[in-house]
């Protein structure tokens, strides 16, 4: 059996609450909902489960402090000069880049092979297509996104399923910060 899997931080529900707000304004814009809001550490996709098994009990050696985290500004990701993606960015912290290391560190211990791209700290808020609107109004509305910091207490590994209607995401194990 496989599981499509990617390694997460869940960033408090006011947080969530204000991001949420700022989704308006561009046209035929897939908007995520409230359970898909998280910042990726490591994206694993489709994984057989003997080596899902043997990443989660790896994940369980990781330790962290807790650590503070602050969503600043906003942004897209383009493919081929079209954007495909709006987010809201997190400013990037050691605490957070050495948990991000980390991360990578034990999924390439259980066999994952090493991510290729660069780590870019975000908050995923819609998904666009050439359908979708003009984007530069909602970028200049919400360029200056500043939100209040959170403390990051754990992480998770998350399974996703696809539907029609969009991913739904399922945390499978919360690993939290050192007491």
């Amino acid at each position: 059996m496989s599981h499509r899997l990617f390694i997460a931080l869940r960033p408090p529900q006011t947080l969530r609450d204000a991001l949420l707000d700022t989704m308006d304004g561009v046209d035929n814009a897939r908007w995520q909902d409230d359970d898909q809001l998280h910042l990726t550490l490591r994206y694993i996709g489709e994984t057989e489960t003997h080596q899902a098994d043997d990443l989660a009990e790896a994940l369980g050696t990781i330790r962290f402090e807790p650590f503070e985290l602050r969503i600043a500004g906003t942004g897209i990701f383009e493919r081929k000069c079209i954007p495909r993606t709006l987010w809201a960015g997190v400013e990037r912290s050691e605490p957070l880049v050495r948990l991000q290391r980390r991360v990578e560190r034990v999924c390439q211990s259980v066999g994952i092979e090493a991510e290729h791209r660069k780590f870019t700290p975000h908050v995923t808020l819609a998904r666009l297509n050439t359908a979708s609107g003009p984007v530069a109004p909602w970028l200049a509305q919400h360029g200056q996104l500043a939100l209040a910091p959170w403390t990051v207490q754990e992480f998770a590994l998350f399974e996703s399923e696809l539907h029609e209607e969009g991913s739904i995401y399922t945390p499978v194990i919360r690993y939290p910060a050192a007491a």
